[in-house]
């Protein structure tokens, strides 16, 4: 038997031993589908308490239930641990951590680079390396690549098989899983697609092969980069039709109403998540080292960018046609995660809208069910404990994420004033005297 029959045969047999680095929120997910497929997974991360919570069977991400680590720690098919060391008796790895972008605008591959460089001093034939976290196209050959087979003289698709499958998490969906959406695989050479391929095929529903890691790299890249743009587009539109008097809410929906070529895109505060604010501009990045320059990215990220400032600036006029100033003015902030439901903060637009209120003298709070209490530069909040006491205490409430939990009917009664940046009051805000809209 060849080194890839062998390690096709171990996945068929589900006594392939599965390694995932990084138990974030792609990660997790991640290791308990493979788990619950049957396999034996190992989860690595640097943050021992993360570690301790998996080994405890708790779970810290929304989309995996504590009910369901519990079960498979305790049937022996998911364990956690902070050493590389358990890579030695792996057959397939995914590596699946952060990619953010420095304060400059470069990507920081810092986290791909310790991984892999942790990683490399257990490789061995008959393993599959995955590279599931968001980048620029050519990370997987030009870094990965060389790091895993330099020292070892290991040969990519004969000795060890490396690929890149981009992760497609939206977390707090209920519809669309890591286990049923459908999973882009590219190999370094046609054997690694195999590998990889067949590897996911054991645990998730659908696996859509590409002919290369490049074009799974720039798959998810467009991926994003489309709804970047988009929404850049609305935003813009948001930002017209307030110079209109036009209410962009009732252009958008009717919009909408073409049942053929109009997909419908909503305009708020600004971007957040990990990728649509991110992955397209490690796009923007590679071209530029390429001598050409993404325009249509450039642009949709100035227009996100300022989206924050927009909204701030709607507060400013709303509370300056009440004869008040920003300054002294006591604002609450509600919603800080930067999508309904959830109680991931990653880039929301929040931080930047309460940074800009804060900057201009307002006394601002915010009040979240999802997330307690955060911590960002150097400065901290809290949730308010009763948000309707919250809502009775501002000047204005500014609703920057719409959460299904409020009871809207009942903020609009309480509140003074309303900035609704997301359109969350929807009719009931509409011409309503005590409510401003972007």
């Amino acid at each position: 038997m060849t080194v890839k029959e062998q390690l096709l045969e171990k996945f068929q047999k589900r006594t392939a031993k599965v390694v995932v680095l990084g138990l974030g929120y792609v990660g997790l997910p991640l290791a308990t589908v493979f788990a619950e497929a049957g396999f034996q997974v190992t989860g690595v991360d640097p943050i021992a308490e993360k570690v301790e919570k998996i080994r405890r069977g708790e779970s810290y991400v929304l989309d995996v239930p504590s009910e369901t680590v519990a079960a498979l720690v305790k049937a022996g098919k998911l364990d956690a641990t902070t050493d590389f060391s358990v890579c030695r008796e792996a057959d397939a790895v995914s590596i699946c951590v952060p990619t953010p972008l420095r304060k400059t605008g470069d990507p920081d591959l810092s986290y791909i680079v310790s991984a892999t460089d942790g990683l490399a001093p257990y490789v061995h034939p008959g393993m599959v390396v995955v590279l599931e976290s968001s980048t620029y196209p050519g990370t997987t050959r030009e870094m990965v690549l060389p790091r895993l087979t330099g020292a070892s003289n290991l040969k990519a698709g004969e000795d060890i098989f490396i690929a890149f499958s981009p992760e497609r998490v939206d977390p707090g969906r209920k519809d669309w899983t890591t286990k049923n959406t459908p999973k882009v695989v590219g190999g370094i050479t046609e054997n690694c697609s195999d590998v990889a391929a067949a590897w996911y095929a054991q645990a998730l529903d659908t696996v859509v092969r590409v002919s290369s890691t490049e074009v799974a790299e720039l798959a998810k890249l467009l991926e994003n980069t489309f709804r970047m743009i988009n929404i850049g587009l609305v935003n813009e539109l948001a930002i017209m039709c307030d110079r209109l008097g036009v209410d962009v809410w009732e252009v958008i929906d009717a919009a909408a109403t073409k049942p053929f070529g109009f997909m419908k895109f909503t305009p708020g505060p600004g971007l957040g998540g990990h990728c649509i604010p991110i992955d397209p501009l490690y796009l923007s990045w590679k071209m530029k080292a390429l001598n050409y320059n993404a325009r249509f990215i450039e642009l949709a990220s100035e227009i996100n960018t300022n989206m924050p400032r927009f909204a701030v600036g709607k507060v400013q006029d709303a509370l300056n046609d009440r004869g008040k100033p920003v300054k002294g003015s006591k604002i609450l902030v509600l919603g800080v995660a930067y999508k309904p439901d959830i109680d991931d903060m990653r880039e929301s637009p929040a931080l930047d809208v309460i940074h800009l209120l804060q900057q201009k003298g307002a006394e601002v709070r915010y009040h979240d069910p999802y997330i307690p209490h955060f911590q960002h530069d150097g400065w901290e909040m809290r949730s308010e404990p009763d948000l309707m006491d919250a809502v009775r205490w501002a000047d204005a409430v500014v609703i920057v994420t719409n959460h299904k939990v409020y009871d809207y009917p009942a903020i609009l009664d309480a509140a003074q004033l309303i900035v609704d940046t997301r359109n969350a009051l929807g009719a009931a805000g509409k011409n309503h005297p005590r409510v401003v809209r972007l």
